[in-house]
This record gives C-alpha cells, structure tokens and sequence, in this order.
C-alpha cells in the first residue's frame, strides 16, 4: 500500500510542476472534441446569412474565439487543479484523461 501512496505523490509532484501544459492538453482535446458540434451549431444558426458574413463568422469563431477560449482557460484550470493536494492531483487527471479517451474513442 505505501508503494502506491508513494507512487501517487510521486505522480503528484511531477504533475504538479507541469500544470499549465497538461491544463492546455485538456482544454485543447475538449476543444477538438467538442468543435465540430459549436460549429455544427453555429452553421444551422446562420445559414441564411450572406457567404461573407458567414465566412466572417466562422473566421471570428475558429481564431478568435477559439484561440481566446485556450488563452485564458489554460490559467483559470491550472489554478484549479493546483488547488488539489498531491494525494488527489494525480488519480484526478487520470480520470480526467481516461474520461477524454472514452468519450473520443465513441465519438
């Protein structure tokens, strides 16, 4: 049992100083998973309007929206995952991560 505590704190510390990459590689994974559908979304939305306009739209939703959602998520989930302890940060991601890859691998 101790080899499995240490190996959890163990896991814990090295997470612990990589936050911000693995807070980026969640939001951008949910981000791919979850893109299509907004897009989807926002196409049957605006359908009507001129090709430009949705052109604009789309350009507005994929670099800007996108791109801002990355920017400034990445920090808002770093901090809330640094809250955790190091007996909970590491068993967290990887449920975290296992959960992406089931809902990737249905998709």
């Amino acid at each position: 049992m101790d080899l499995l505590v240490d190996f959890t704190l163990t896991l814990s510390r090295w997470s612990r100083s990589h936050l911000s990459d693995i807070s980026l590689a969640i939001l951008a994974t949910l981000l791919v998973l979850f893109g299509p559908d907004l897009n989807t979304w926002v196409r049957q939305r605006i359908g009507s309007f001129n090709f430009v306009f949705r052109t604009l739209i789309f350009v507005a939703l994929c670099a800007l929206a996108y791109g801002v959602a990355l920017v400034h998520l990445t920090p808002w989930l770093t901090r809330g995952l640094g809250q955790l302890n190091n007996y909970a940060l590491a068993p967290f991601l990887l449920l975290v991560f296992l959960t992406i890859g089931i809902v990737a691998d249905r998709r």
